[in-house]
């Protein structure tokens, strides 16, 4: 498991490169609910903090053989980007049937796309296979120590701006973030929100350990095709809690950030409001709770149809 020095260290290491995302109060929520808005982080989620931080960890020969992810989604976009910041060369392994917006922002950060994966599931077969063929050091979307460091500032940040805060809730897919966030705040109740059509870390902890799992979630960005055993260790020793929401509950969550909250959020970032939304946080009456809001990056086509349903 990581801890909070490892957290202090990233901090350190990344700082002044990208954005202090603000925290603001919802009083429709509740007196004592926060959102933490990290859509408005460089490249519209909270991916870039630990991307950056293990990119600063590479040694002059790493960086001269470039760098490989895989993702269809945010962390590509964020390691494209990343890798741009750094002057490195970067190749990111996608599916074939990815997002079409989420694949042309990682082309357009400059990035090299592979598409030959028919899916989640083989992706990593092929990561693998370039890798070893290119010598590119693999910067993992969630499993990884460093990553998931860089992740954890958002939960510095929390903890400055809502110094009384009880409870964290936060989106899971891989499980990156949950494990910086937890590490960051040791004293702090954790609560995790998985999709029911995504349910990675429960199936890890019902098995015992990360197993693959089938995920259709319409939060695509939480569709991890298993979790990192860096999560699952974390929920194991911090006995965190999760909270499994359905995707109609996630697609009003999000309708009520737009509407009301005017954070235009994909529907990954609107899983913790949708927790809270439905009493599957279980938050208290009178705790103070702050909702991660992770990500902002939908394609407009599906934006629309899940903001004009009812």
């Amino acid at each position: 498991m990581i801890t909070r020095d490892d957290v202090l260290a990233a901090r350190d290491a990344i700082a002044g490169r990208l954005h202090r995302t603000p925290t603001f109060s919802s009083a429709t929520l509740g007196p004592g609910v926060f959102l933490k808005a990290e859509l408005f982080q460089r490249t519209g989620s909270f991916k870039p903090r630990g991307i950056l931080n293990k990119l600063s960890s590479l040694t002059e020969d790493e960086r001269a053989a470039g760098v490989i992810g895989v993702s269809a989604g945010n962390h590509a976009q964020a390691l494209a980007y990343c890798a741009r910041l750094e002057g490195l060369d970067a190749l990111i392994v996608m599916w074939r049937n990815a997002s079409e917006a989420k694949l042309a922002a990682t082309l357009g950060y400059g990035a090299a796309v592979d598409q030959k994966a028919e899916g989640p599931p083989v992706a990593f077969d092929r990561l693998h296979e370039l890798q070893a063929e290119t010598g590119r050091t693999f910067v993992h979307p969630f499993d990884d120590a460093l990553v998931a460091a860089g992740q954890g500032t958002v939960g510095l940040e929390i903890a400055e701006d809502v110094p009384d805060v009880d409870v964290v809730v936060v989106p899971v897919g891989g499980g990156g973030l949950i494990s910086g966030i937890a590490a960051a705040l040791p004293e702090v109740r954790i609560v995790g929100v998985e999709p029911v059509l995504s349910q990675a870390l429960t199936a890890a902890l019902e098995s015992g350990q990360s197993v693959p799992v089938e995920a259709t979630s319409v939060a695509d960005g939480l569709n991890a095709p298993f979790v990192g055993e860096l999560a699952l260790q974390t929920a194991r020793e911090r006995k965190l809690e999760i909270a499994l929401v359905e995707d109609g509950e996630i697609e009003a969550g999000m309708r009520f950030l737009y509407e009301r909250a005017k954070l235009a959020c994909e529907p990954a970032g609107a899983a913790a409001v949708a927790a809270l939304m439905t009493g599957k946080a279980g938050v208290d009456e009178g705790q103070t709770v702050v909702c991660v809001v992770s990500g902002g990056n939908v394609a407009a086509q599906t934006a629309a149809a899940i903001l004009a349903r009812r």
